[in-house]
């Protein structure tokens, strides 16, 4: 019985009673006598018995089970968003299920079948970067399942978002290089059917508007990896279109850009400033430093539980979906 998780059928056999009687037992039934319950009890004790929570979560149709959907894990951003949601769902006695997308919408429906099919109370999500069709998540509404978006939101889909102030942190990044001196900025952005991307493109053209320059639309180049950040860099510098400033949507993008700026010979800040956006800890340990916009992963995740766990108890049901936005902080480094 050692090698396994001691069960109800495990204890009825050692004493020779049906599993019946053992659950009644257990759950101090009146028709089972004082004699049995205490054979029984002691015996749960000796073997260390356990109930088993899934069995009697799904036995009930509800389990205390999360769902997550992330783009990707290997992304700091993503990882500490999912570290607060833990420290939340523990904390109220729930477990996480985590699925990932890898950036495909496909994938990501499957994603969705696997949490509904696994009876999970709710489920928090940050869409792919290739989903243009939201009807899974209307799927999760339809069977009763809450949903909270963090960071990647539909913006057709009636739930709760938590994101961050992309537009206030973008803005915060291209003044900061614009109050340096520079005038020639260039800006690696996200997809512009992501929400994130639309605002941080406006902060950034509303900054090189308040200092009185025009919008370069050259200047604004979808590029949201670290491979796109080398390789897009590399091929406007070849042009001959050498930027004074750097605004990546992302770290990584963000160094990709580095390297090929030095690559180029340039150097960073004295030629090329860099600004990044998430503050994850690669942004401490490049040569420079990265100048980033801390992106409050770790808070996001937290408040993105905190409100789900209040559409599962019920209290929010006579609220409207809502939007938080969580406020961004400029941290100064070495690159600018």
């Amino acid at each position: 019985m050692q090698n396994h998780q001691v069960t109800i059928k495990d204890i009825a056999k050692e004493l020779g009673i049906s599993p019946s009687t053992v659950s009644r037992a257990l759950k101090d039934h009146p028709d089972i006598s004082t004699k049995t319950k205490d054979k029984v009890k002691g015996l749960a004790k000796k073997l260390k018995y356990r109930p088993n929570e899934i069995a009697l979560s799904l036995k009930h149709r509800k389990t205390k089970v999360i769902g997550i959907i992330v783009p990707e894990m290997v992304h700091h951003f993503f990882s500490s968003i999912i570290s607060g949601i833990s420290e939340v769902a523990y904390a109220n006695g729930y477990n996480v299920m985590i699925t990932q997308s890898s950036e495909s919408y496909e994938r990501e429906v499957k994603d969705v079948q696997s949490l509904i099919s696994s009876r999970v109370v709710g489920v928090l999500a940050s869409v792919a970067k290739t989903t243009t069709n939201f009807d899974h998540y209307q799927s999760l509404l339809n069977n009763g399942i809450p949903v909270v978006f963090f960071d990647r939101v539909s913006p057709n889909i009636a739930a709760d978002r938590i994101v961050v102030d992309d537009f206030s942190g973008a803005y915060k990044a291209v003044i900061h290089m614009l109050k340096a001196g520079r005038k020639k900025i260039l800006h690696l952005a996200a997809p512009q059917h992501l929400l994130i991307g639309q605002n941080r493109v406006a902060g950034y053209k509303k900054a090189l508007a308040e200092f009185g320059i025009p919008i370069n639309e050259n200047l604004i180049v979808k590029c949201d990896t670290y491979e796109d950040g080398v390789q897009e860099t590399k091929k406007l510098l070849e042009k001959g279109i050498i930027p004074d400033g750097i605004f990546a949507v992302n770290d990584a993008t963000a160094i990709g850009a580095m390297k090929a700026v030095k690559k180029a010979g340039y150097k960073i800040p004295d030629d090329v400033s860099v600004v990044g956006f998430t503050n994850g800890l690669i942004s401490k340990m490049t040569d420079p430093t990265l100048t980033t916009i801390e992106q409050q992963g770790f808070l996001m995740g937290t408040v993105a539980a905190e409100t789900l766990l209040k559409r599962i108890s019920g209290e929010m049901d006579n609220m409207e979906p809502i939007t938080k936005s969580l406020k961004t902080e400029l941290v100064v480094r070495e690159s600018t």
